[in-house]
């Protein structure tokens, strides 16, 4: 579950990294009819919770905001928000915490810098082992091959 902190006394704070605040305020949560457990619930209450965070509008810095839509795939819209949907638990209250907690990982997710590729050169061992490896399999393939009679 993610932590809450209280900045104010009118708006929560998520605390996503130690860097990262997100207000409850940029995320809307909105509470759907909801199919699989629970019975007769199901057809009553409304559980399933629908968290859409606006990526455009949020707190997030940019670099973080463009690593989280690429790790959204196709859970973000063509109006760049992200949607996340909770329907694992029987209770509205269970659903909104872990869709908050999945938006959270995601991004934490986004917030890890990808560590930059450095191109490396094979050693001349490495090449020259490569070789041998090359020239035996190819004189294992040449003594398949039929034998000519060249008795004439």
């Amino acid at each position: 579950m993610p932590t809450l902190r209280w900045i104010s006394s009118q708006a929560k704070m998520i605390e996503i990294t130690k860097t990262i605040l997100l207000s409850e305020d940029e995320i809307k949560i909105d509470y759907v009819l909801a199919s699989g457990p629970g019975g007769q619930n199901v057809n009553k209450v409304a559980s399933k919770a629908q968290l859409r965070f606006d990526t455009n509008s949020s707190s997030i810095p940019e670099d973080v905001r463009d690593r989280l839509r690429k790790i959204a795939g196709s859970r973000i819209t063509d109006d760049e928000i992200l949607l996340i949907e909770a329907k694992r638990y029987r209770s509205q209250e269970r659903n909104r915490a872990d869709a908050i907690s999945r938006l959270v990982e995601l991004i934490r997710k986004a917030a890890v810098e990808p560590k930059t590729r450095r191109k490396t050169k094979p050693t001349q061992a490495a090449v020259q082992k490569r070789l041998e490896t090359k020239r035996r399999h190819s004189e294992i393939k040449n003594l398949r091959r039929r034998v000519e009679d060249d008795s004439d």
